[in-house]
């Protein structure tokens, strides 16, 4: 069993999900017991409905648990360095677009998109990890490789 490498953030923000979800536990039986009494349950939508729902939110609640449980705590270092590392923000400059974007590189349960938070274990994770400023980093994607410069490292 592999262990999960997480910030200490990224680990509360897990187990407030799996808070979240066992508080929701009860209210779902209590759907398919007040399902199963409106009588055949064969034809009855709510029940099934109920019954889906239950499983998936049990198996939202094993993964949960099961990445928790995998936990590796990642102290990001706060000093400064010259490589591209779990926890630190890059800054990056499109090659094929000029754009220049920032990157935080994270763990588990504390990835964002919309925030510019990625998963060391992304594609894009993978190929900025151990790189230096002014290195070039091929990035795959559906529609090819996409080429970023490395501008700045920052241990924030």
């Amino acid at each position: 069993m592999s262990t999960v490498p997480m910030t200490q953030e990224g680990l509360e923000k897990l187990k407030a999900d799996l808070f979240v979800h066992e508080d929701r536990r009860p209210k779902v039986l209590l759907q398919i017991k007040e399902a199963r009494e409106k009588g055949d349950l064969s034809e009855n939508a709510e029940y099934h409905a109920a019954r889906e729902d239950l499983s998936m939110l049990e198996s939202q609640i094993n993964i949960l648990k099961d990445k928790i449980s995998r936990a590796s705590i990642v102290a990001v270092s706060k000093g400064g360095g010259d490589t591209i590392v779990f926890g630190v923000t890059v800054t990056l400059k499109c090659l094929n677009d000029n754009d220049v974007e920032e990157y935080t590189l994270v763990g588990e349960g504390e990835s964002d998109p919309f925030s510019n938070r990625i998963l060391t274990t992304s594609p894009m994770g993978q190929a900025l990890l151990t790189k230096k400023v002014g290195d070039i980093v091929d990035v795959p994607a559906p529609k090819g490789l996409i080429k970023f410069q490395v501008l700045k490292i920052e241990f924030k």
